[in-house]
């Protein structure tokens, strides 16, 4: 098993995890349980993603192409003035 990817974040790495597993990679997250002490650990380098040593190629592309993506044009919202968008 490889560890492939540190997410910057829980979220990120929850949606990482999920985006691999709908191409077929079985994927875990390490550090997943680590994330509630970061007062006490320090705060980089604690989630990583991990897949078998087969597929790590192949999900390490799909990461970088997720990474590499732009938005669609005409995808942004008419009027944000004003409004939160998170």
């Amino acid at each position: 098993m490889q560890r492939i990817y540190e997410p910057l974040d829980l979220m990120e790495g929850e949606m990482l995890l999920g985006m691999l597993a709908s191409e077929g990679i079985e994927a875990h997250l390490a550090g997943r349980h680590l994330v509630g002490a970061v007062g006490e650990l320090p705060a980089c380098g604690l989630l990583g993603l991990m897949v078998e040593d087969p597929q790590a190629e192949r999900a390490q592309r799909l990461i970088a192409a997720y990474n590499a993506a732009q938005p669609l044009p005409g995808d942004e919202p008419e009027n944000t003035q004003g409004v939160l968008i998170c």
